[in-house]
């Protein structure tokens, strides 16, 4: 058997010539000084040598381990030199899986389950706050630290149920890795357990009139881009939820110029399961009052010439973001006191009192109604599932809720200034669908 001392003193020759090691392994010393390691073994017959490196990058011991590890593959009847090669391949498709590809491949599989909105809303969380950190990384190397360090910095920003969303999107993804091969093992899995605490109870809202419409006028002061300001007051009118808002087409909305303007909002659009979404007659109505009108005039110049009323800054086929009007609210200084979807527990709260004093009978499951809630009581059932129940009555309510709340407010047209010129439209623009509407 050979030593280092041997090893190290072998002299190159002119031509190459071997060291015996024992069981087949030997030192190969070449004419120009190397010294590599070679395994010989017999395989269905024929004679194969296996490479092992080079001295003293790998040193004796190490290359009679990797001889003692090749032999039992070959006492398993299998051809030692045939797996080490697919272990290599395997270890370069492994780094070719990174989290973003795999990512991408789970969001496409389970896309047909989804809403187009929340389809989408996904994978632009995805690329917003994971991508960027760990989506060229191999999936099977990701550990939970990384992934905690990800969530953390959501979390930083004061996203705190985004966090927990983004960790079951992440974990969603590596589940759909092992089911494909890919890895082993789920390290978001438990890492729920180290995310912050969300706020328990509701989310904080400004329930009481008058705190409630200077909190509006005090964000409207705001300098951010119109169409923000503008949906904060169109979000306020209609209690709808943040993400109907967001999603709005002009499509939706019906009767501008007549008697019954109606905002008809899809039920693949709704908050809900796939059934939810599928629901025949599902489309949630919104009775629009006037100032709502108003609203819609006031926004037409800016985004009338495409398909959505609230688009992204930056990409006009895209809902403006998740957080716009969050920050609308926080800087306006009332993070911690209202969030966008506080304006439906205001609505709730106002006007059932106001149904109390001065309502009618049915008035509290009606403004259930107007909120899409699904009923609690089994006599509210056949209100709650009708979904055009009640329609005059809705539309009465509603122009209470918005006379009450717009008492004091400007008009939404001041909160525009130079539209065409601000948000970079032509001047040629399609006529607003009413006659009502003073531009």
């Amino acid at each position: 058997m050979l030593s280092e001392t041997k090893v190290k003193a072998a002299k190159p020759r002119p031509k190459p010539y071997k060291l015996s090691d024992g069981g087949s392994l030997f030192l190969l010393v070449t004419p120009s000084g190397g010294k590599l390691w070679r395994w010989n073994y017999l395989y269905d017959g024929k004679q194969k040598s296996m490479a092992f490196g080079a001295w003293p990058h790998v040193s004796i011991g190490d290359a009679r381990g990797k001889r003692d590890e090749a032999y039992s593959v070959l006492a398993e009847g299998r051809d030692p030199s045939i797996v080490k090669r697919l272990k290599i391949e395997a270890v370069i498709e492994a780094s070719r899986q990174t989290f973003e590809r795999v990512a991408r491949e789970w969001h496409a599989n389970a896309k047909p389950q989804w809403a187009a909105i929340h389809a989408a809303d996904v994978i632009r969380s995805l690329e917003r706050d994971v991508f960027p950190t760990i989506g060229d990384l191999p999936i099977a190397d990701l550990t939970p630290p990384l992934i905690l360090g990800v969530l953390r910095e959501i979390e930083a920003r004061g996203s705190i149920e985004t966090a927990k969303r983004i960790r079951q999107r992440i974990s969603a993804t590596f589940v759909f890795g092992i089911a494909q091969g890919i890895c082993e093992r789920d390290p978001a899995e438990k890492l729920g357990a180290v995310l912050k605490p969300l706020r328990k109870g509701r989310q904080p809202a400004i329930v009481e009139l008058e705190p409630l419409k200077k909190m509006i006028r005090t964000a409207e002061e705001d300098n951010a881009r119109p169409i923000t300001r503008l949906g904060l007051r169109l979000l306020a009118l209609t209690a709808v939820r943040p993400s109907e808002l967001r999603g709005a087409h002009w499509a939706e909305f019906e009767d501008l110029d007549g008697n019954a303007p109606l905002w008809r909002i899809p039920a693949s659009r709704m908050k809900g399961d796939l059934d939810r979404k599928e629901e025949a007659g599902g489309d949630h109505l919104v009775p629009l009052a006037p100032q709502a009108i108003d609203v819609l005039c006031a926004v037409w110049p800016l985004t009338g010439n495409g398909d959505l009323v609230f688009p992204s800054n930056r990409h006009q086929h895209r809902p403006m973001s998740e957080n716009a009007i969050g920050y609308l609210l926080n800087r306006a200084g009332y993070h911690g006191h209202h969030v966008p979807h506080g304006f439906r527990a205001a609505f709730s709260t106002i006007m059932n009192e106001w149904a109390e004093r001065n309502g009618k009978d049915l008035d509290r499951a009606i403004i259930d109604l107007m909120l899409a809630h699904i009923p609690k009581q089994k006599s509210d059932s056949e209100i709650a599932y009708n979904r055009a129940a009640f329609m005059p009555r809705r539309r009465e309510l509603a122009v209470i809720w918005a006379d009450m709340l717009s008492d004091g407010l400007p008009n939404p047209s001041i909160l525009v200034e130079r539209p065409a010129k601000a948000i970079g439209f032509h001047s040629r623009r399609k006529a607003f669908p009413s006659a009502n509407c003073r531009l």
